[in-house]
């Protein structure tokens, strides 16, 4: 494992910190001990623990407020975790709208800083490898992205390796993760509002695929090690996937939110969320990770269920 950087009084510029991760990850941030500045698109008074003068007002697609708020700021790091995320999403255009472009964007106004970032953290998907590759998945296994959301992440991958040369540019891939205050547009954010609220009935997809899930605080410690790693300068240009490395059947799943919150639920399998050939098995082989940052993950399913249940 890399020596850790000294953060304490360093700023970091986080995109997204309003975002289900970025509210995790701010803490986390603080914790360690970097000064947290944030862009938004909407005006915002704070957030959080961060003071109302560090939230900054910038779109991703308004090149000329993004640079001047980036000018501001003057970060020594960057996390940048704002996207339109959720795969249903109306509208594919915003995917590379704000994806695509905006990272770009972003990358832009970063490389006309006087002096650069020493990392320049960017948040990708592991929905770029797509689902028709079965058990654990090393960062060189095969991409086959399968809707509008993958390919602008994909996209956003190769454009960011053109800012090689000017940016200290590493990239992560996150596989599922979940945790308190996640939409319940999400599988096991649905599952447990549905125990909550005590549904007589849910409707899911297929039972049995195993898929990995993380704790979001767990992919927090993983985006904040990476940041603090001391090797900045090797790690350039590095991409990670970020996962628990263990899989849990949705049928695991839910059997584990009933039995915690004594509330217990017919099960109806609706064909419209059955994908056709769907792979048995899928996990983040993080191997890559590990070597930099150690063990990081705190978290069992079960954790993270208890806490999403009981908060």
């Amino acid at each position: 494992m890399a020596e850790r950087f000294n953060a304490a009084g360093n700023r970091v510029l986080l995109t997204g910190a309003q975002g289900f991760t970025g509210r995790h990850l701010v803490p986390r941030l603080q914790h360690e001990g970097w000064e947290v500045w944030s862009i938004e698109r909407a005006n915002r008074r704070g957030h959080g623990d961060i003071p109302p003068q560090a939230c900054l007002q910038a779109d991703l697609l308004d090149e000329v407020a993004l640079r001047a708020a980036v000018q501001q700021v003057q970060p020594h790091a960057v996390i940048h975790l704002a996207a339109i995320a959720f795969v249903g999403h109306g509208s594919a255009d915003d995917f590379y709208r704000v994806n695509l472009m905006g990272t770009r964007h972003l990358l832009e106004a970063l490389a006309q800083l006087p002096v650069p970032p020493r990392r320049v953290l960017l948040a990708s998907s592991a929905n770029i490898y797509g689902s028709n590759q079965e058990g654990a998945l090393p960062e060189s296994a095969p991409m086959h992205p399968a809707n509008d959301y993958a390919v602008s992440k994909l996209a956003m991958e190769h454009m960011a390796r053109l800012w090689a040369p000017q940016l200290p540019v590493v990239i992560v891939r996150p596989f599922n993760y979940t945790g308190l205050g996640q939409s319940p547009q999400f599988l096991i954010p649905k599952i447990v509002d549905h125990a909550l609220r005590r549904a007589p009935v849910i409707e899911l997809g297929n039972l049995d695929v195993d898929r990995d899930f993380s704790d979001v605080r767990d992919v927090a410690a993983a985006y904040v090690r990476l940041l603090d790693s001391a090797s900045g300068d090797q790690l350039s240009g590095s991409v990670f996937n970020v996962g628990s490395g263990r899989t849990h059947s949705l049928r695991e799943v839910l059997a584990k939110v009933q039995s915690i919150s004594g509330h217990t639920m017919d099960v109806r399998v609706n064909p419209a969320f059955v994908r056709a050939n769907e792979v048995r098995t899928l996990r983040a082989d993080t191997t890559a990770l590990e070597t930099v940052v150690g063990e990081w993950r705190q978290y069992s399913l079960g954790d993270t269920l208890r806490w999403m249940l009981h908060a």
